[in-house]
This record gives C-alpha cells, sequence and structure tokens, in this order.
C-alpha cells in the first residue's frame, strides 16, 4: 500500500490525500464498528437499485450515510425523514469527492423496536388504502358445506380445529392447506394457500392461522402480500393467529378475525347441538302456531256462516219452508178445531131432528098416512074407498077407506 511520507514538505494531488486519509479511516479498529445514534434527514430510497442514501443528525452536526441494498433487504421497518435511529456500521471515505461518511450494515428505530414499528407502518398504509375497511368485508356462510384450512400440519392449532369442527359439525368436509406458519419461506406459502383455495373455489370458509408465539413467530402473518391475497379473496376468511391478545395484519384484512384457532372453528360451522334445540322449539312453535290459526279460522269461518245465514237465499228459503210449515200446522190445527165445532154443532142438530124425525115417531108405534104423496093430517082429507099409504117404522103398505 502506498503510504505518503509527510516528514517533509511534498505537494500532493487529491487523489493522494483521499487515499490517505481513507487508509487512516479503514485501519482504524473503532472506526470499522460503529454504532450511532441520529435522527434521519435528506432521505432518499433508490427503489431499482434498492440503496438508501441519507444523513444522520444532532443538535450539532450532520454525517452522511449510505446502506446498500444487501443490507437493506434485511430491515423490518420502513425509515423516513425525522425518525430517530441506531445505526450500526463502519466509517470510510468515498474518495471521488473526499467525503467521509457512515456505511450502515444495520438500523434499528431508537426506542420502539423494529418489527414494532414495522408492523405499525404497514397497517397504517394498508388502512389509508382501504384494506380494512368493514364495508368490503363478507359474511360467513351459515351452513357451509366445506372448510379450508390454512396452517401448520404438525401444531396444535390444527388439531383444535379439526376437533372442533367434526364434534360441532360431524357433515362438514374439510380441505386441508399444510404451510409453514413462520420462517422466511412462511409468507409465500400462506399467500400462494389462500390464492389456490379461492382460484379453485375449493371451500365456503377459510381459516388461517397458527398457535400463539412472539411478534417474530407471528410475523409471516403480518405480510403484505398476504393482506392482498385475503383483500381479493372472494371466499370469506377467519384469521385466526396466536393468543386473543395478539394482533397481525392478517387479522385486519381478514373478514373475521377470531381470538384463538378454536374460536375460529366455532365461527365457521355451527354447533348440531343448538340447531337441533332450536329447530325442535321452531316446531312446536309452528305446530302451536298452527293450532292457533285453525282454531281462529274456525272461529272466523263460524262468524261468516252466522253473518251469511241473515243474507243467505238459502236460509230465506229454508225460513219460508219453516214457516209454511208453522202455517200449516196452524191450519191444521184450525180445522181441525173448526171440525170439531162443526162436528160437535152437527152431533147436537142430528140429536135434535132425531127427536123431531117422523121414523122414531113411527118406531114407537105410530106410523104416518100419506095419499098422492102428501101427509095426511086430517080424516077430511080422505073419503070413502079412497086409497092411501101407511107407512110404520118397518116399511109401508096400501089401505082403503071403508067408512068413517
Amino acid at each position: 500500500m502506498y503510504t505518503p511520507d509527510f516528514t517533509a514538505p511534498k505537494v500532493l494531488s487529491v487523489s493522494q490525500l483521499n487515499f490517505y486519509i481513507k487508509s487512516l479511516i479503514e485501519n482504524d479498529p473503532k472506526l470499522n464498528i460503529v454504532f450511532l445514534t441520529g435522527e434521519i434527514s435528506n432521505l432518499t430510497d433508490h427503489y431499482r437499485s434498492g440503496h438508501i442514501y441519507l444523513s444522520l443528525k444532532d443538535e450539532k452536526s450532520v454525517i452522511r450515510a449510505v446502506m446498500f441494498s444487501g443490507n437493506a433487504r434485511n430491515l423490518r421497518f420502513k425509515p423516513v425523514d425525522g425518525m430517530k435511529v441506531i445505526c450500526r456500521g463502519r466509517v470510510a471515505l468515498y474518495e471521488p469527492n473526499g467525503q467521509y461518511q457512515l456505511y450502515i450494515e444495520d438500523m434499528q428505530p431508537d426506542g420502539i423496536g423494529a418489527l414494532t414499528l414495522a408492523y405499525e407502518q404497514l397497517k397504517k398504509t394498508l388502512s389509508e388504502k382501504g384494506i380494512f375497511d368493514s364495508e368490503r368485508k363478507k359474511p360467513l356462510p351459515k351452513f357451509p358445506k366445506t372448510v379450508g384450512v390454512v396452517t401448520s400440519p404438525t401444531g396444535a392449532a390444527v388439531q383444535d380445529i379439526l376437533n372442533i369442527l367434526y364434534r360441532r359439525f360431524p357433515c362438514i368436509n374439510v380441505v386441508m392447506c399444510p404451510v409453514l406458519v413462520q420462517g422466511e419461506n412462511a409468507p409465500a406459502q400462506l399467500v400462494r394457500a389462500v390464492k389456490t383455495l379461492d382460484e379453485h373455489n375449493a371451500c365456503d370458509v377459510i381459516i388461517i392461522g397458527r398457535g400463539g408465539g412472539s411478534i417474530e413467530d407471528l410475523w409471516a402473518f403480518n405480510s403484505e402480500e398476504l393482506a392482498y391475497a385475503i383483500y381479493d379473496c372472494k371466499i370469506p376468511v377467519i384469521s385466526a393467529v396466536g393468543h386473543e391478545t395478539d394482533f397481525t395484519i392478517c387479522d385486519f384484512a381478514s373478514d373475521m378475525r377470531a381470538p384463538t384457532p378454536s374460536a375460529a372453528a366455532e365461527l365457521a360451522v355451527p354447533d348440531k347441538e343448538e340447531l337441533l334445540s332450536y329447530y325442535s322449539s321452531q316446531l312446536h312453535y309452528v305446530s302451536s302456531l298452527t293450532d292457533l290459526k285453525i282454531r281462529q279460522g274456525n272461529n272466523i269461518i263460524a262468524d261468516f256462516r252466522r253473518r251469511l245465514s241473515f243474507v243467505s237465499p238459502k236460509a230465506k228459503i229454508i225460513g219460508s219452508e219453516k214457516k209454511i210449515d208453522f202455517l200449516n200446522n196452524s191450519l191444521q190445527k184450525r180445522i181441525t178445531e173448526i171440525y170439531n165445532l162443526k162436528s160437535n154443532a152437527v152431533s147436537n142438530i142430528a140429536s135434535k131432528l132425531e127427536g123431531l124425525n117422523p121414523l122414531s115417531v113411527l118406531a114407537r108405534g105410530y106410523s104416518i098416512a100419506e095419499k098422492d104423496g102428501k101427509v095426511i093430517s086430517s080424516k077430511t082429507q080422505l073419503e070413502k074407498d079412497d086409497e092411501f099409504t101407511l107407512e110404520f117404522s118397518d116399511g109401508k103398505i096400501k089401505a082403503k077407506v071403508t067408512g068413517e
């Protein structure tokens, strides 16, 4: 390595001076690993190259800094101007412009964890884009035929989900999508599982989740790509990540958030016992209501019949017939009464006439003399040798006057 000799005055080129200063800095072990705190300013994020250029400042000074893409890809949060951070890196001189700067290898927010900050930043960004809006969330089906389960095949969560699904709704079909639920490859597998179930319309509702853990363990469910996959999914999604106090981006993007995987299974399917009890009570209610309606209907019909009886032609005819029967009976009774009266009168008259009947007189030994059809009531009506008729009670005889 070339080292200029500064023991005697000598004219140096700019490159020589910059090279010398660079060698001094790079050979100083105290500057090879530096932890520096400051506030970010003048941040420039080159999206194509992935490099991040910024300045770190405090109340009195500023230092230029750069974070190359290889290190920037490992950031869990998004640096912004005004953010206070702690950086680990090395100090070196950039020879072309003679400016020394900090080459950042790692960066953490000062006062808050990187994962927590990244979570809050992503949550805010997605919320502003409407990914979490309640208006676009889909309702869960009441009676699903098939449930898709996206989780680890070896964790306790899958057993809890399956046990509760089959206990509550034994006829349910389950489509398993085994995935990693933590680690570098987990987010991509979660996204692929959701999209596959949706593209093939393989189920009526999706449960995605895992058991509890630290924020690092649950970080796969804070993926932006997973949030968009759930947002675009046409099938309702239930998120069941961690415990009740754990919240992830997946929870906010899903149509329903369950506090635990077990609770997600309970939300996904109805309970057969509750259904049996409900429909039994409904059957009893419908039967009672039907009986009530029948009784009410019969009462209405009876009332209509009663009211129609006053205006019905048939009722009038029946009434007239009854009236005719009554009049006929009255007439027959009256005729009988009149007949009896007349009969008695006739009998009385007959009795009187019987007393005046000549035949009755004849029966007592008298006779009637008749001449030329006339009753002879005096002897002066007869002369000697006149012929006349004597009528007795038992017949007539011819007689002749023979003397006075």
